[in-house]
């Protein structure tokens, strides 16, 4: 079914803020496209990212701490054995899990999740380890990134893992949402609301901060809780992060940049008020390419690179879950020129991915979570 495309008749909740540049937020609505969704598993709780395998079959993390193998035929295996403990309390939990180009010869896998520390803190920290044969166990599991400062807090972890394609590996965080914790956005010496760069294989510093002070992980920083990330056709990173009331941010953060959180953003307080000074530009931030307000609460992303629909080549796909919705992107010299959100009302969509038959796939957030196929058609 196609559906009416009327997302940019409702008001901001940021009065009064204006878009540093034509087309940074409500851009021209594209026309729909019919589309055929087909529930290839359901019964999922809080699925959150996936991952396809060399032979079709998909790795998907729930979120209460489960790791599960999806077969392209739908059967979901039992939970995969062999992970360190997770918090999986309020948004914390198992979050991305990613694998790099060589899994058919090492089977090695990576993910990301809410990590318990000492005195009920918590933190996002990634771990590896390898998939056993049978598909039934990691073994060799070892944490090679930890988040720090532990804090006191269940919510804002981030946190999508990417491979850069240059021997380092992308992780994101959230800032943990707080006021006390927050600010630290803006403060170099931890790694709260912050994209990092490490090795793979040992975790070892691979970002470039510029700044004094910085701890050498950091890529970027003054960022609020990004959870989706994803290389875009020209091999830069792109990422999507969740704003307050108003304010999602899409960037393509470049190393040692500021992009401003929580001291400019083009969201207000949950409360109504306004966040710090209320200003949206301030001189060493960077601007986001593109802005909502109202928010679609952003899930994962992918620039769309496969055969099956053709007319989307380069697009931005990113899972919409306050917009329930497949939001699509049409970029132009790096700006956006077009916006539209399909399968309406489909369930918050919480990942996004591109099957190696072109097909698109998308996981849904919920008790009873979905792993979806789309195809044209409808």
């Amino acid at each position: 079914m196609v559906w009416s495309q009327d997302f940019n008749a409702a008001p901001p909740n940021a009065q009064g803020q204006t878009a540093a540049f034509d087309g940074q937020t409500r851009a021209p609505v594209l026309p729909d496209t019919a589309l055929q969704h087909q529930i290839v598993a359901s019964g999922l709780e809080h699925p959150w990212g996936m991952a396809e395998l060399p032979e079709g079959n998909w790795l998907v993390t729930e979120r209460p701490g489960r790791l599960r193998l999806i077969s392209a035929d739908g059967n979901i295996s039992a939970p995969i054995e062999g992970l360190p403990e997770i918090d999986n309390r309020d948004q914390g939990g198992l979050l991305d899990v990613a694998i790099s180009d060589d899994f058919a010869e090492t089977r090695q896998i990576w993910w990301s999740f809410a990590q318990p520390r000492d005195g009920g803190k918590t933190g996002t920290a990634v771990a590896t380890g390898t998939l056993s044969a049978d598909g039934a166990q990691v073994e060799s599991a070892r944490v090679i990134w930890q988040q720090t400062p532990a804090w006191n807090s269940t919510k804002h972890y981030g946190s999508r893992l990417v491979f850069d394609g240059k021997g380092g590996l992308f992780v994101t965080t959230g800032e943990r949402s707080v006021n006390d914790a927050r600010v630290h956005a803006q403060n170099v010496a931890t790694t709260l609301g912050k994209v990092v760069r490490i090795d793979p294989q040992s975790g070892a510093p691979m970002g470039q901060p510029g700044v004094e002070g910085a701890l050498p992980e950091i890529w970027s920083w003054g960022h609020r809780n990004l959870q989706g990330a994803t290389l875009g056709p020209d091999g830069a990173l792109w990422t999507i992060e969740h704003g307050p009331m108003g304010g999602d941010e899409l960037n393509r953060p470049e190393a040692g940049r500021n992009y401003g959180w929580p001291r400019v953003t083009y969201g207000v307080e949950y409360s109504g008020q306004q966040v710090g000074e209320g200003i949206t530009q301030m001189d060493g931030t960077e601007q986001p390419v593109y802005f909502w307000d109202p928010v679609i609460a952003p899930g994962g992303m992918r620039f769309y690179d496969g055969d099956m629909f053709p007319d989307w080549q380069g697009d931005l796909l990113i899972g919409g879950m306050q917009a329930a919705a497949l939001v699509r992107l049409e970029l132009a010299d790096g700006r956006v020129a077009g916006e539209a959100r399909h399968l309406q009302d489909i369930g918050r969509v919480r990942d996004v991915e591109i099957a190696s038959d072109g097909a698109v796939m998308l996981l849904t957030d919920e008790e009873d979570g979905q792993l979806i196929r789309v195809t044209p058609g409808g």
